[in-house]
């Protein structure tokens, strides 16, 4: 089977073409590509018989490719967070892959990659799409994050961010708390931030986002310190100086 890869992170590209070599070593990988375009290029040059395609990607992401493709070619996505693409995955590609990719489930996908295809990956994608609707307007923002996708061992679990109670930061990585519960997801804090609906979740840490409507009290300490109480129990929160004047009501 004839296999292209493509990932703007050539660490990720040689990491994934390695397990390949491990898992299917009949593969042959004919092409990486670094960025949509030339992912794109490729595969309508080359014909794969599959592409293992990262979701972002400069110029265009991977879901764009897949739905541009004209020529007979399997998708596989491999991805870190992306949270639009759990329905394109369910209904299009073959499978889905998280970062860091292990060769135990790289090799489920071979497996599928093995079976006879049902529908055409492109066409599914295209009119997963249209369905979405046309792009906002001019100036006018991206849709407030909803849904959260968090990896729990070989399986993925959907979190409805209206049931977070704050999220927190883990390096490269964010603790989301809610419900009593805790998930590990594979984006840093700073950057799930920027597609949470600021009005409802307020960034009280350098290391903390806490829900507003998760919040019970906020109190004073005898040194002059602002903790956040929250309605679902649990520790209290600090909030740092730099953020104090969200409640400066106290």
């Amino acid at each position: 089977m004839r296999l292209l890869i493509a990932d703007d992170e050539a660490p990720l590209r040689a990491w994934l073409r390695r397990l390949l070599g491990e898992v299917a070593p009949e593969a042959q990988v004919v092409a990486e590509s670094a960025d949509g375009a030339s992912a794109l290029a490729e595969i309508e040059r080359l014909r794969p018989d599959a592409a293992f395609l990262d979701i972002r990607m400069p110029g265009l992401s991977g879901l764009e490719v897949a739905a541009r493709i004209t020529v007979p070619c399997r998708t596989v996505f491999v991805t870190a967070h992306d949270e639009f693409a759990v329905q394109a995955f369910e209904q299009a590609a073959v499978d889905y892959l998280l970062k860091p990719v292990t060769a135990e489930r790289l090799a489920k996908t071979w497996q599928r990659l093995q079976q006879p295809a049902t529908a055409d990956p492109a066409a599914l994608i295209r009119e997963l799409l249209a369905r979405v609707g046309p792009p906002a307007p001019t100036g006018a923002g991206p849709e407030p994050l909803r849904w959260l996708r968090a990896g729990v061992g070989e399986t993925v679990q959907l979190v409805d961010v209206n049931e977070v109670d704050y999220f927190e930061a883990a390096d490269k990585y964010t603790m989301v708390h809610g419900a009593g519960r805790e998930w590990l997801i594979r984006t840093s804090l700073k950057e799930l931030e920027e597609g949470l609906d600021a009005q409802r979740f307020w960034r009280i840490h350098r290391g903390t986002v806490v829900r507003a409507d998760a919040i019970a009290q906020v109190r004073r300490d005898l040194m002059g310190r602002l903790w956040v109480e929250l309605k679902g129990g649990g520790k209290a929160l600090p909030v740092s100086r730099s953020y104090a004047h969200l409640f400066r009501q106290m």
